[in-house]
């Protein structure tokens, strides 16, 4: 699983000291088609980016997300669904473990709809270790095969 910084990081920080081995990381998930994100991410990447994008521009990363980074995104990202179903309780229990809650949701989120998902990529790593219930490693751990 896939946290959106390194969608944000390609789309956002082309001078970032990890550009390129995010862009790797990017192209690896692409061309393995094993990628998966939450709702969650997707929704947290376009609020960041929201206020650089005009409404056209949001509303295209939505839609063809999956089509630019072969990264499938669970439940599946419709504007007429609804949020997911998640009990207070699991995220309340994450938030007790100190998490942030939009990183609490997400964890909750993932092991609803990603359960068979057992390694979650991201650059803040340490903000996850027990509490996300796989294995967190950064792009670069993912790349080297440091796990």
């Amino acid at each position: 699983m896939c946290r959106c910084q390194p969608g944000h990081i390609d789309l956002r920080y082309k001078r970032d000291s990890n550009y390129q081995l995010n862009r790797a990381f990017l192209a690896s998930a692409a061309d393995n088609a094993n990628g998966f994100t939450t709702i969650v991410n997707l929704l947290e990447l376009c609020g960041i980016l929201s206020f650089n994008l005009n409404s056209d521009q949001l509303l295209d990363l939505w839609r063809y997300f999956y089509d630019r980074y072969k990264i499938t995104v669970l439940p599946e990202p419709d504007l007429q669904s609804s949020f997911p179903a998640i009990e207070v309780r699991q995220i309340f229990n994450i938030l007790s473990k100190k998490s942030a809650f939009g990183d609490a949701l997400m964890i909750a989120v993932a092991e609803k709809y990603l359960s068979f998902v057992s390694t979650m990529i991201t650059w803040d790593s340490e903000h996850f270790k027990d509490k996300y219930s796989g294995i967190v490693l950064t792009p670069e751990e993912y790349m080297t095969g440091q796990y």
